[in-house]
C-alpha cells in the first residue's frame, strides 16, 4: 500500500476527496464520464468487500489465525478484543466463518443504503449532494472501514439468526428485480424490432426476428439434451430429471400462451421471441441450479469428458474449491455487478421504480467532453440531467451485497458454508430453481393480466 501511496503526488491525491480531481490521477487514462468513472469506483468497493468475504470463508483460516500471538480462540462466545494482564487479545473466531461475513455485509449494505437515501431527488450533478456521490471517496472508505469494524462488536446473541432473514429479504428482492427486468427487457426488444419492421417494412428485420427466435430455441433444445445426457447418469438424479421436465413443460407452455389469438388481440406485438428468451434463460437457471447439486453422481466430470481422465474412485468425497470453481465464482460476481449496475442506468430503472417523470438521460446521448484537452479525463456529463438513478443505484447496490451475502454463505444453512461447499449446496439449488418458477410466472403474468384486468390499461 505504501509503494502505492509513494507512486501519487498530492495533487494525485486529491481524486480521493473530489471529483473533477480525478482527472489528475493518471494522465495516461482515456476520457472518461463522471457517472461512469463513478459507478467504477463503487463497484471496485463492492469487489473489494466480495474479496475481503471469500477471505473469511477460506477453509483452514481460522487454525492460521491461532498462529498468531495475539489472537485467542474466542469459546464460549467472548468479547472480539479483550484486554487484560497488560495485553490484548483479539477473538479470532470471529473474524472467519459465516458470521464474519454477515458483519461484514452488514456494514456495506447499511453504507449503500444510507447513500440511497442521502440520494432521493437527485436530478442533476448541480445539487450540492453531487459532490458526496461523485467524490470524497477516501472519506467514504474510512466510513466503509469503520462501520465493519464497528460491526464486528456486535454482540453475537442473535445477530445472526436475525440478519440471515434480513439477508434473505434482500437477497430475494434483488433476484425478483433482476427477473422483472429480463422480462421487460425480452419484450422490449420484441417490440423495437417489430416497429422497426412496421415503420420500414424490410425484410431484414423480420429475418432477424425470426433468426434469434430460432437460435434462442436451438441453444434450449440443445441444452435439455446435454442436461439429460450429463445430469441424469444414475437413478440417484431423479430430482434432475423432474427439474429438466418440469421446466421444459413450463417453457412450452408459455410459448403457446404467447401465441394465443386471445393474447394476439390484446397485446399484437407479444410473440415467440419473447418466449425464446425467457425459454433460454429458464434454462440457464436450471443448468445452474443442477451444477449447485451436491452429489458428484449427478454432475460430469469435465476432466473425463473433455481430456479423457479417469473418474475418481470416490466421487462422493468432499468438495473442493478448484479453478473450475474459482472461475464460476467470478463470472457469477461480475454478472451481478453488471446487472446491478445495469439497471440503474437505463430507462428500466424508471418504470420499475414508477418514475418516468424523473429525468433520466442515457449515457450513450450525453454529449462530447466540452473540455477536452491534455490534462482532462474525467468531465461532468450530468450537469443538465443525471444519467442513472443514484438513489436506485445504492439501492440495487445495497440489495447485490446481501445477494452476495447469501450465496456465499449457502442461504438458509450458514453454518455449514465455507468456499468449498460455495458450488456444492441444496440452499443454492432450490433458490435458482425456484427463480426459475418466478420467472416464467412473472412472463406468464404479463400475457393474461391485460385479459384479466380488462379495465386497465397496460400500454
Amino acid at each position: 500500500m505504501g509503494a502505492v501511496l509513494g507512486l501519487c503526488g498530492a495533487a494525485q491525491l486529491a481524486c480521493c476527496c473530489g471529483s473533477a480531481a480525478c482527472s489528475l490521477c493518471c494522465s495516461a487514462c482515456p476520457s472518461c464520464k463522471n457517472s461512469t468513472s463513478t459507478r467504477i469506483m463503487y463497484a471496485v468497493m463492492m469487489l473489494l468487500g466480495t474479496i475481503v468475504a471469500c477471505i473469511m470463508l477460506s477453509p483452514g483460516l481460522q487454525d492460521a489465525l491461532q498462529k498468531v500471538p495475539f489472537c485467542s480462540s474466542g469459546e464460549g462466545g467472548g468479547q472480539f478484543i479483550d484486554i487484560a494482564a497488560n495485553s490484548v487479545q483479539v477473538n479470532c473466531s470471529g473474524l472467519v466463518g459465516y458470521l464474519a461475513v454477515y458483519r461484514l455485509c452488514f456494514a456495506m449494505s447499511l453504507f449503500f443504503f444510507i447513500m440511497a437515501v442521502l440520494m432521493i431527488g437527485v436530478k442533476s450533478s448541480k445539487d450540492p449532494r453531487a459532490g458526496i456521490q461523485n467524490g470524497f471517496w477516501a472519506i467514504k472508505y474510512m466510513i466503509l472501514i469503520g462501520g465493519i469494524i464497528g460491526a464486528f462488536f456486535i454482540p453475537r446473541g442473535s445477530f445472526g439468526d436475525v440478519w440471515m432473514y434480513f439477508g434473505m429479504i434482500g437477497g430475494f428482492l434483488f433476484i425478483l428485480i433482476q427477473l422483472v427486468l429480463i422480462i421487460d427487457f425480452a419484450h422490449s426488444w420484441a417490440e423495437a424490432w417489430v416497429d422497426k419492421y412496421e415503420e420500414t417494412e424490410s425484410r431484414a428485420w423480420y429475418c432477424a426476428l425470426l433468426s434469434f427466435t430460432f437460435l434462442n430455441y436451438a441453444l434450449a433444445i440443445t441444452a435439455v439434451v446435454l442436461f439429460y445426457v450429463f445430469y441424469t447418469t444414475t437413478e440417484s438424479c431423479g430430482l434432475h430429471k423432474f427439474f429438466i421436465s418440469f421446466n421444459l413443460i413450463l417453457c412450452v407452455i408459455i410459448s403457446i400462451v404467447s401465441i394465443l389469438p386471445k393474447v394476439q388481440e390484446s397485446q399484437p406485438r407479444s410473440g415467440l421471441l419473447q418466449a425464446s428468451v425467457i425459454t433460454l434463460y429458464t434454462m440457464y437457471l436450471t443448468w445452474s441450479a443442477m451444477t449447485n447439486a451436491p452429489d458428484k453422481n449427478c454432475k460430469p466430470n469435465w476432466g473425463e469428458v473433455i481430456h479423457g481422465e479417469s473418474p475418481s474412485e470416490d466421487k462422493n468425497d468432499e468438495p473442493a474449491f478448484d479453478g473450475e470453481s474459482i472461475a464460476s465464482l467470478i463470472i457469477w460476481f461480475f454478472c451481478v455487478l453488471y446487472s446491478s449496475m445495469r439497471t440503474a442506468s437505463n430507462s428500466q430503472a424508471s418504470r420499475l421504480t414508477m418514475s418516468d417523470k424523473v429525468l433520466l438521460k442515457d449515457d450513450n446521448s450525453a454529449s462530447g467532453d466540452p473540455e477536452s484537452g491534455d490534462n482532462h479525463h474525467v468531465w461532468d456529463n450530468e450537469d443538465d440531467g443525471v444519467a442513472y438513478s443514484w438513489s436506485f443505484f445504492h439501492t440495487m447496490f445495497g440489495l447485490a451485497t446481501l445477494y452476495v451475502m447469501m450465496t456465499l454463505t449457502n442461504w438458509f444453512t450458514p453454518s455449514n458454508s465455507d468456499l468449498s461447499t460455495l458450488s456444492s449446496n441444496m440452499a443454492a439449488v432450490w433458490v435458482k430453481i425456484v427463480s426459475s418458477w418466478i420467472c416464467l410466472f412473472l412472463y406468464s403474468w404479463t400475457l393474461v393480466a391485460p385479459l384479466i384486468l380488462s379495465n386497465r390499461d397496460f400500454s
